[in-house]
């Protein structure tokens, strides 16, 4: 690690090559999610990159500290998840896999109807995982403005897809 901080970028791939399979099976055995496994692990190492220079020794072992990375991502995401499933209950997951197909389909052409303002808070905030406040950096607006951007693409995607899903 100490290498990497000073700028070896082989000691990346090293420490990627050393630590992704324990990361991967970790959050594997949390979730049972493949794609969200390995989203996280990426996730975990990008964040490194971002805050190497953060990453003291003395504090603990390399391994605690990309645990402690990959837990909290993993975390955030599963409660974005929530989140959204509660605000959207229609969409939690049915016993038949062709109908969880038709639902992802619905669920993407409804956010594809979204106003553009709307679409790219809810893609950034529940496909990519953003903070509102890192939304807020990119689309160059208040916070305050995410928040209610995001609360009217929800009510807007609960009438879309509610009337599709009670047979409407």
């Amino acid at each position: 690690m100490a290498a990497y901080q000073k700028g070896d970028k082989e000691a990346l791939e090293k420490l990627y090559g050393r630590l992704k399979q324990p990361l991967y099976s970790f959050i594997f055995r949390y979730t049972r999610d493949e794609q969200l496994s390995i989203d996280i692990v990426q996730d975990t190492f990008m964040k490194l990159q971002d805050h190497k220079q953060n990453y003291a020794p003395e504090k603990g072992k390399l391994k605690s500290y990309l645990f402690q990375i990959a837990y909290r991502l993993m975390v955030t995401k599963l409660n974005r998840r929530k989140k959204f499933q509660s605000l959207l209950p229609f969409l939690v997951p049915r016993a038949k896999e062709e109908s969880q197909h038709i639902n992802r389909m619905t669920v993407r052409d409804a956010v594809a109807k979204l106003p553009d303002i709307e679409r790219a808070v809810v893609l950034l905030f529940y496909y990519h995982d953003m903070p509102q406040k890192e939304i807020a950096r990119i689309l160059d607006i208040p916070a305050g403005t995410v928040k209610s951007r995001l609360h009217r693409a929800i009510r807007q995607l609960k009438k879309e897809l509610e009337g599709d899903f009670d047979g409407s």
